[in-house]
Parts: structure tokens; C-alpha cells; sequence
């Protein structure tokens, strides 16, 4: 039973600090946004997109963190009831041997496979048996939607009160050719040295 409330402690932890990284990741999106616009009024869109792929990764990943946390939450809050009901057992608390360091971790997809076998025990258990619904899904993907991209692009560019102009041409999709996108490079360059010179 100390150990089953030990453990108990520490998913309650863990829960708070994936929630502490969803914080920590939300600043920096708020950074990276203000590079954007930085570069954005230098004429740099090249650094622009570099920020702006960075900012939404943040976001995503903030995103990741937090439903993390409840997910962890959620099965401390499990957990407890299985302590009060005395339905704690022997496999369970063969779950709970490598908790302590995959916690620590911080590592997602490890936090997860332990909730998958936590929520296993429950089942088995009839503690709750409402199914988690998998989080992690769609969730580890480190690619950026071009598409995100642009519209951050863009919204940072309005409240820095310039044009951009980024529609691309008709059936293209994100990868443009290197010579169409070097060419909108220098004429979204020239544009904006126009606008500062009107300002």
C-alpha cells in the first residue's frame, strides 16, 4: 500500500510537469512568433518560415504535453481508487516497476506505452471502465503542415501591418519549384523594401 501511494505521488507529479512543459513550450512559440515578425519587416521571409515551422512545432507540442498530463491525471485519479477500494495487486505494482525513471523521462511515446498498460490493469480490474481514448495519436508526427506555416506567415505579417501576398499558383500545394519560390522570394523582398520606403 506505501508503495501503491508512493506511486500514486509521482504520477500526480509527472502529471504537473508535462503540464510545466506545456507552459515552457507555449513561451517559446510566443518567441519564435515575434522572430517571424522581426524577419517579416526585414524582408527575410526565408528566416520567416524557419520561425514560423518552429513556432508551430512548439505549439503541437505544447498540445502534446498537456493532453499528457490530463491522460496521466486521469489514471492517477485511478489509481487512487484502486488504493481506496484495497484493489491493488500484484500486477499492477508489476506495471509500476519501471515508472519511476520513464516518468522522468519526459519522453511521450514511453509516458504513453506506461498509460496503455496502466489502463490495461484497470480494465482487468473493472476500476473504470470507461477506455481512455488514445492521445498519442497523430500527435508525434515532427512534420509541419506548409500550410500552418503560411497562415502564421501571414497573421504575423498583418499585425506588423504588411502584405505579403503568399497566394501560390493555382494546384500547387506547399512545394513549390526552387525558381518560382526564388523569384516570389525577391519580389515579396522588393515589395516590402517598397513598403518601408513609403512608411
Amino acid at each position: 500500500l506505501t508503495h501503491a501511494v508512493e506511486h500514486l505521488f509521482n504520477l500526480k507529479f509527472a502529471a504537473k510537469e508535462l503540464n510545466r512543459n506545456s507552459k515552457k513550450c507555449d513561451k517559446e512559440e510566443k518567441a519564435e512568433k515575434a522572430k517571424i515578425k522581426k524577419a517579416i519587416q526585414k524582408g527575410n521571409m526565408e528566416v520567416a518560415r524557419i520561425h514560423a515551422e518552429n513556432a508551430i512545432r512548439q505549439k503541437n507540442q505544447a498540445i502534446n504535453f498537456l493532453r499528457m498530463s490530463a491522460r496521466v491525471d486521469a489514471v492517477a485519479a485511478r489509481v487512487q481508487t484502486a488504493v481506496t477500494m484495497g484493489k491493488v495487486t500484484k500486477s499492477m505494482a508489476g506495471v509500476v516497476k519501471s515508472m519511476d525513471a520513464t516518468l522522468k523521462s519526459m519522453n511521450l511515446e514511453k509516458i504513453s506505452a506506461l498509460m496503455d498498460k496502466f489502463e490495461h490493469q484497470f480494465e482487468t480490474l473493472d476500476v473504470q471502465t470507461q477506455q481512455m481514448e488514445d492521445t498519442m495519436s497523430n500527435t508525434t508526427t515532427l512534420t509541419t503542415p506548409q500550410n500552418q506555416v503560411d497562415m502564421l506567415l501571414q497573421e504575423m505579417a498583418d499585425e506588423a501591418g504588411l502584405d505579403l501576398n503568399m497566394e501560390l499558383p493555382q494546384g500547387q500545394t506547399g512545394s513549390v519549384g526552387t525558381s518560382v519560390a526564388s523569384a516570389e522570394q525577391d519580389e515579396l523582398s522588393q515589395r516590402l523594401a517598397r513598403l518601408r520606403d513609403q512608411v
